[in-house]
């Protein structure tokens, strides 16, 4: 990547994507957020120069910058990449901790945020826009949709299916075989064994559906 990166959002997200930016030599150009408060503020020796929407900042993706988008909830990180897409006509870059190991074999979409000693397996798919927190591991065969989260620590078996916009939390354990539906939500430390249904929220161990 040759190319400064604009990262949106300068949360905790935000501060990890620039940590992995830099880690990899590449220039962080700003920050862009929502929040009012933090214009003209640096953080980690980067500015955040204005909203999300600035035209002016807009202008440069795809031309002189590159674009990263580090916003955890889904819906607001779905607006920017389709205005990203619809508008600027990029794609967000991917964004890989350099003590990340992704096996040869495996292949990812774009877009993709992926922290510190992750380690996606061979013959593995990762979709777009995902989120994959530090630690966790993806064995090999696994099917990662579109805006999947992954929390950290979190273990996927050999040949698990995690359908779009599942959220995964920390510390979960997935058997391998076991497809996680799409939109569905697992508690953090959980241990799944069995399909979860598409929307569906789990939690324990085993996992058990909870709420209506």
């Amino acid at each position: 990547m040759e190319n400064p990166v604009i990262i949106f959002g300068a949360t905790q997200l935000g501060r990890a994507a620039r940590e992995i930016f830099d880690g990899n030599g590449n220039v962080v150009y700003c920050f862009l957020d929502d929040n009012k408060k933090l214009h003209n503020t640096e953080i980690d020796n980067v500015t955040v120069l204005g909203a999300t929407d600035d035209d002016g900042y807009l202008k440069l993706i795809g031309k002189k910058c590159d674009a990263f988008v580090a916003l955890d909830d889904n819906k607001l990180r779905k607006n920017v990449v389709k205005m990203l897409q619809e508008v600027r006509h990029v794609q967000p870059v991917n964004g890989i901790h350099n003590t990340s190991i992704i096996a040869t074999s495996a292949d990812m979409g774009h877009g993709n945020f992926i922290d510190q000693g992750a380690k996606i397996g061979a013959g593995s798919s990762i979709g777009n826009h995902c989120l994959i927190h530090a630690g966790s591991i993806i064995g090999p065969e696994v099917k990662v949709g579109d805006f999947v989260q992954i929390g950290a620590g979190t273990v996927l078996g050999a040949g698990t299916e995690v359908e779009e916009e599942a959220f995964i939390g920390a510390g979960v354990t997935v058997a391998g075989g076991v497809t996680i539906g799409k939109g569905a939500r697992v508690g953090a430390g959980s241990v799944v064994v069995a399909p979860v249904k598409a929307g569906e929220t789990v939690f324990g161990n085993p996992a058990q559906k909870i709420g209506g």
